[in-house]
């Protein structure tokens, strides 16, 4: 993903009301469905409980939201695309030494 532009920031609302700002990574397509993975923009380097977020698109009353995923094996699937979109030229440069 090129910073050319600078990052795309998001606000999120939770269940509870609270507010979440979130830097967007990447979007995938898998499956037929769209995913899209974040960081927190609060992050701290220091700090190691933070995760990438990974959000399915959906549609809902016409408009599209963002989803958690549930299911633990369409996670897992689409967490090991994200990774391999985002970090597989890394590890092709690393094969070749």
């Amino acid at each position: 993903m090129s910073e050319q532009f600078g990052s795309d920031y998001i606000t999120v609302t939770d269940d509870d009301g609270n507010e979440f700002e979130l830097e967007h990574l990447d979007t995938i397509e898998h499956e037929g469905a769209l995913y899209m993975a974040f960081l927190p923009a609060d992050m701290d380097e220091d700090h190691e409980d933070y995760g990438m977020i990974i959000l399915k698109v959906i549609e809902e009353n016409g408009e599209e939201i963002l989803a958690t995923v549930d299911d633990e094996a369409e996670m897992e699937a689409v967490y090991d695309t994200f990774m391999q979109q985002l970090f597989g030229d890394e590890e092709e440069d690393g094969a070749e030494a």
